[in-house]
């Protein structure tokens, strides 16, 4: 089963379409979205597990010059 997160992303000021265009280059990111509030953007990352999400995050999301902070949401799914 694929895991599958939302990753809230603070960008540096002057940064959003650096960071949003390389995001969007970065394997594993299936969508990104700027939006308004308290975060920048929002991607929507896949991988194998939810370790493969973490090790993403750290090496390839957080590593984006101009990424400030992230928050991980991972996502669950009901049984109904």
């Amino acid at each position: 089963m694929t895991a599958t997160a939302h990753i809230l992303i603070s960008v540096a000021v002057g940064k959003a379409r650096t960071v949003f265009e390389k995001l969007a280059k970065t394997p594993g990111v299936q969508h990104v979205d700027a939006i308004s509030g308290p975060y920048d953007m929002i991607a929507t990352v896949q991988a194998g597990d939810f370790n493969q999400i973490g090790t993403m995050v750290l090496d390839k999301i957080q590593a984006i010059d101009g990424v400030v902070d992230t928050i991980t949401c991972n996502v669950t799914h009901f049984e109904v």
